[in-house]
């Protein structure tokens, strides 16, 4: 199966260029239907033509993201070193609201480049 998913230019670029192998998502219904072997079809918001296709090899499924950020490397997850030192939980909150976070919970997206 084909998916879907929008990402912004950051993380976009790091996924392109090899450091980041793990997309963090809310486990939501459309995500619940990600299976491995899949594939995910990345387009970037600041330029809808630019798209990159990974196969998902692995998914890690959490209560929450605060458990996933004391499991996962977050060197993967689209932090570097300048900010992995700082990265939180919260960071994600900008994206997900808390509540549908407790209702869904999250999934990290261990991804491959096709």
């Amino acid at each position: 199966m084909v998916h879907q998913m929008k990402l912004t230019p950051s993380p976009f670029g790091m996924i392109r260029n090899g450091t980041k192998t793990i997309e963090l998502r809310l486990y939501d219904d459309k995500r619940r239907k990600i299976q491995i072997g899949d594939k995910i079809v990345f387009v970037n918001t600041g330029n809808s033509l630019e798209t990159l296709e990974a196969e998902v090899v692995d998914l890690y499924i959490f209560d929450s993201f605060k458990t996933l950020y004391g499991e996962l490397p977050l060197l993967e997850c689209g932090y570097d070193e300048s900010d992995v030192a700082t990265a939180s939980p919260d960071d994600m909150n900008v994206y997900y609201t808390k509540e549908a976070q407790e209702k869904y919970g999250v999934v990290g997206i261990k991804i491959r480049l096709c």
